[in-house]
């Protein structure tokens, strides 16, 4: 299958890219930002054969879209990852790099023109490939250790009311019990397999670790980014269960 080439404004093929591999077609959607100080330092570094890196498509602030790798091919994006119990996230997804400087650059707002585009160019996607909904996610989803793109500024509400992904309003909770790193017991362990039923790949073994406070960075980064600080507090619990009553 091939886009809409009215949503392409340019093709920069990139040599980093390869074949898919296990699988016979793509069932998900990851979105980044660029997070570099440019739209043209991007592209120099997704199509740079030593940068070891590439996206399907990048989409700059003004809204173009340049493609740099074919769908049916497997583009470098994701890195190590996973989601949903699956890794090798690259042979499953289609990437989409959104340009804006990112968190160590000057992060700031996405453009209108640019989510507009971005919007369309994930329409086009999912309508085609048939991606559900649970699988539209954040690089910061498939890799919450290391990754925090594309941030707390990406309106994934708009994303969902034009029928792409998930989104909830994040509750305004202020009082309740909460959870944080180095609790445990049923209580953590029911809260982990919440996060596991999203996606999010987390032991549920009733220890709230590292690696549970990273996980719920990610979620609260994504459906709840008011306040990013890895505790599960009474917002970030009520917004985890009315994503999964959504479901």
């Amino acid at each position: 299958m091939t886009p809409n080439t009215r949503l392409v404004d340019r093709i920069l093929a990139s040599p980093n890219q390869g074949e898919r591999v296990g699988v016979e077609r793509p069932d998900m959607l990851v979105l980044h930002y660029t997070g570099m100080v440019s739209a043209a330092a991007a592209l120099e570094r997704l199509t740079d054969p030593a940068a070891e890196v590439s996206a399907h498509y990048v989409v700059d602030e003004d809204g173009s879209v340049v493609q740099l790798v074919p769908e049916a091919r497997r583009a470098w994006h994701a890195g190590v990852s996973n989601w949903a119990g699956h890794g090798d996230v690259n042979s499953r997804s289609i990437g989409i790099e959104i340009v804006n400087p990112g968190h160590e650059h000057g992060y700031r707002p996405f453009p209108p023109e640019q989510i507009a585009s971005v919007v369309r160019l994930c329409r086009d996607c999912v309508d085609r490939w048939q991606i559900p909904a649970a699988n539209i996610v954040a690089h910061s989803d498939i890799a919450p250790a290391r990754k925090e793109d594309p941030g707390e500024l990406f309106p994934w509400d708009q994303l969902f009311r034009a029928g792409v992904g998930r989104w909830v309003p994040p509750s305004n909770l202020r009082s309740g019990r909460f959870l944080s790193q180095g609790d445990r017991g049923e209580p953590v362990a029911a809260y982990q397999s919440m996060l596991g039923m999203v996606g999010y790949t987390i032991d549920v073994d009733g220890l709230f670790t590292a690696h549970t406070r990273l996980a719920t960075i990610a979620f609260q980064r994504r459906f709840r980014p008011s306040r990013i600080d890895g505790v599960a507090d009474a917002a970030t619990v009520a917004t985890l269960h009315a994503l999964l009553k959504s479901f």
